[in-house]
């Protein structure tokens, strides 16, 4: 639905038909009416109330099922980078978030581990964890939000040298989240899910969640795909899980068989979604990649090869 006001709706007030200029006060919610003053915009609340509170979540749904846009390319080959974490590696020097399959060829010509170089900007790895800290926390100076987001995964276990604070990691998902990172969102929904520091608050984990699956987190929007569909909601889980399989989720891609099996899903679903995940096969798919697979066969980081 179009959810720009017409000219004409915009010169009548919905409370009093006044027409005119003047008329410009709008529905601070929906945004689909005017009102020539604050007085009228308070007196029709109640009669607007209903179709206002239909219109936000027509609203609301548009931007939460739109596609998002795909994750970033790989800065050495400029294939699309593959959704799952473990198929690709930050770069605590650069900040480059670089495929399998470019670190592969890195590593198998280094000598030894000590002699592993960052594949975009040769840096040599660091050979410390104080120095990889050291790193990460550059990086968090820069607002690189991915070194946000691992340092605050970090002092949430209490890894690599640091005390565990999950109140510092919470500062440092919702400062990365600030800055659009769609995984610090999905991390601040687990903490609410989990009660991770926090009190357990299920709103405000759907909330975060779905800010992450609007920006494009895969896990987040599986995550909401399979409340829907405990819930019976069966048409909204399928469109949750449909959008996180076009975007590498091979366990969204089981959901929706598993809807399919179950009655919840049409024979016409269940074909279309496998073929948008071997289209997403095919976006990430290169000799390279499959030689990092083959090499590291215990790790089920490329997606071609479960």
């Amino acid at each position: 639905m179009n959810n720009t006001i017409s000219s004409e709706t915009t010169l009548v007030c919905a409370n009093c038909g006044k027409k005119g200029t003047d008329v410009t006060n709008t529905c601070n919610k929906c945004k689909s009416v005017m009102y020539c003053n604050a007085a009228c915009k308070k007196k029709h609340r109640h009669k607007h109330k209903k179709e206002c509170a239909r219109r936000v979540a027509e609203l609301h749904d548009e931007k939460l099922f739109a596609q998002p846009p795909p994750l970033e390319d790989c800065p050495i080959c400029f294939l699309r980078v593959p959704s799952l974490e473990s198929g690709s590696v930050y770069m605590n020097c650069c900040g480059k978030r670089i495929c399998r399959g470019c670190t592969h060829t890195v590593e198998s010509r280094a000598a030894k581990k000590e002699d592993y170089i960052c594949p975009f900007c040769r840096t040599q790895a660091a050979n410390s964890y104080m120095e990889m800290i050291r790193r990460y926390k550059k990086r968090v100076e820069q607002d690189d939000t991915i070194g946000m987001r691992d340092l605050g995964f970090m002092y949430r276990n209490g890894e690599n040298g640091l005390l565990q604070n999950r109140a510092k990691a919470l500062e440092l998902y919702r400062r990365a989240a600030e800055l659009g990172d769609a995984g610090a969102y999905c991390f601040i929904g687990y903490t609410y899910k989990n009660g991770d520091g926090v009190d357990v608050d299920e709103k405000k984990a759907v909330h975060y969640f779905e800010l992450a699956a609007m920006g494009g987190n895969a896990q987040a929007r599986r995550n909401l795909g399979v409340k829907e569909c405990r819930a019976g909601n069966y048409d909204r889980a399928l469109k949750h899980l449909m959008i996180a399989t076009r975007d590498g989720d091979s366990e969204s891609l089981q959901g929706i068989r598993a809807m399919y099996m179950s009655g919840h899903a049409t024979k016409d679903d269940y074909a279309k979604v496998l073929r948008s995940y071997q289209e997403y096969l095919g976006e990430i798919k290169s000799d390279q990649r499959d030689e990092a697979a083959a090499f590291k066969n215990d790790y089920e980081y490329y997606e071609s090869a479960i």
